[in-house]
C-alpha cells in the first residue's frame, strides 16, 4: 500500500492549493448550486487526467512546448474573464438568498466546471506531468497504485469543499461576505492568468 498512501499524500499536497478550480468549487458549495455535481465532475477529470498521466502520457506533453503555450494563453483568456465577473459581483454585492433564486442552470454550472478545470494549464501539469512523471518511480502495478491514490486525494478534497461550502452558508447572508468571497475569486483567477501569461513569454 506504499505506493497508494504516497500517491494520496502528493496528490492532495498539489490540489489543496488555493487555485481557481477550488475558489469555484468553493463558490458552488456555498452556494449550493449543484455543487455535488461540480465536484464530481472535477473527480472525475482530475481522474482521467492522471490516468493518462501514470500511463506515460506525461512525458510526451511535456515535449510539446507550443502545446503547453497555446494552453496557457487559453487558460489566460478564461480566468481572465471569470476573475472579471467575480470582479462585477464584488461591486454588485449578493446576499445567499437573492444568489440562490438566480442559481445558474446545471447545463452552463457543469460547463464552467469544465472549462475552470481543462482550460487552465496549471492542471495538466499537475496530473498529467508532475503526478506522470513521479508514478514512474514505481514498477507494474505499483505506478497505478500510485495514481489510484491521487485519484482518492482528488475524492475526499473535492466533497469536502463542496459539502463543507455549505457549511458556511450563514456566513454569506450578509453582502459583505459575499464581497469578500468575489474579491478573493477575482484576485486568484488573475494571479493564475498574470502567471500563465508570464511563463509563456519567458
Amino acid at each position: 500500500m506504499t505506493p497508494f498512501f504516497q500517491g494520496f499524500a502528493m496528490g492532495g499536497g498539489l490540489i489543496v492549493a488555493i487555485g481557481a478550480q477550488n475558489a469555484f468549487v468553493l463558490t458552488q458549495g456555498v452556494r449550493r448550486n449543484h455543487h455535488l455535481a461540480v465536484a464530481g465532475v472535477c473527480i472525475v477529470c482530475d481522474g482521467l487526467l492522471i490516468g493518462l498521466g501514470v500511463s506515460g502520457v506525461g512525458a510526451l506533453v511535456a515535449a510539446s512546448p507550443s502545446l503547453g503555450a497555446a494552453a496557457a494563453w487559453a487558460g489566460a483568456a478564461f480566468l481572465a474573464w471569470y476573475g472579471l465577473g467575480a470582479l462585477r459581483a464584488a461591486i454588485r454585492g449578493n446576499t445567499l438568498a437573492a444568489d440562490t433564486e438566480s442559481g445558474m442552470s446545471l447545463e452552463r454550472t457543469l460547463a464552467l466546471t469544465l472549462a475552470v478545470t481543462l482550460l487552465n494549464p496549471h492542471v495538466y501539469l499537475d496530473t498529467v506531468v508532475l503526478m506522470g512523471s513521479l508514478s514512474g518511480r514505481f514498477e507494474g502495478l505499483g505506478r497505478y497504485v500510485f495514481g489510484l491514490g491521487a485519484v482518492a486525494a482528488s475524492t475526499v478534497w473535492f466533497m469536502a469543499l463542496s459539502l463543507g461550502g455549505g457549511l458556511l452558508a450563514p456566513l454569506f447572508r450578509r453582502p459583505v461576505t459575499w464581497r469578500v468571497l468575489d474579491s478573493l475569486v477575482c484576485l486568484t483567477m488573475w494571479t493564475i492568468a498574470a502567471s500563465l501569461i508570464r511563463s509563456t513569454l519567458a
